[in-house]
């Protein structure tokens, strides 16, 4: 399992922050967007398999409304004004101590 900010803004992967979806979700909709994201994740495969780059273009946009539609991509869920950190190295971000702290915990 990836370790999530406190806030729950972010995962990391790789000592890389990612955007969490949206929590404030109904659970309906984001069920529905995360089966849209896996469906449009299968055509990017199929794509780059069939070697044919219009549909591979479609498959990529498609993932990103998703992505978007999420919250994980575009403006920002939250609404306190605070930067996006999303794909920035986590030691580069407010998080920094956070995540040192947590491997300091495990020794």
């Amino acid at each position: 399992m990836h370790p999530t900010t406190p806030d729950g803004r972010y995962f990391v992967v790789r000592q890389q922050l990612w955007r969490c979806s949206n929590p404030s979700l109904p659970d309906a909709e984001r069920e529905a967007l995360v089966a849209d994201l896996m469906a449009a994740r299968r055509s990017v495969k199929k794509a780059k398999g069939a070697e044919d780059a219009q549909a591979l273009k479609s498959a990529r946009a498609r993932v990103n409304e998703a992505k978007v539609a999420l919250g994980e991509r575009g403006p920002v869920w939250w609404e306190d004004g605070s930067p996006d950190y999303n794909r920035h190295k986590v030691s580069n971000t407010p998080y920094a101590q956070w995540f040192a702290q947590l491997f300091d915990d495990d020794h």
